[in-house]
């Protein structure tokens, strides 16, 4: 499936799910998440979407690993059948 697919299918399953899932743009710091996943409660988590079977690049990694650091989830999604995993992990089960 394409990126741009999988993506539309987040965005769209977060929405019913109660969150929004805003494009994430970071101008002078490269290779941050495309997606913010947020629900309500304060819930949170950055998702980079790929193309299915597609690893995130050197930088990608490199900023995953400082979100992370910060105490931020982040998630590479690339297949639609992750999405409900995620959003479980990122609401605890609660979404809606």
């Amino acid at each position: 499936m394409l990126e741009k697919y999988t993506e539309q299918k987040l965005i769209k399953v977060v929405k019913a799910e109660g969150g929004i899932a805003p494009k994430f743009i970071s101008p002078g710091l490269s290779g941050m998440p495309d997606r913010l996943v947020l629900f309500p409660g304060g819930k949170m988590a950055f998702v980079e979407v790929k193309r299915h079977g597609m690893k995130p690049r050197p930088l990608q990694i490199k900023r995953h690993r400082m979100l992370r650091q910060l105490g931020f989830k982040v998630y590479v999604l690339d297949d639609g059948k992750q999405i409900q995993k995620i959003i479980s992990e990122i609401t605890g089960g609660d979404a809606r």
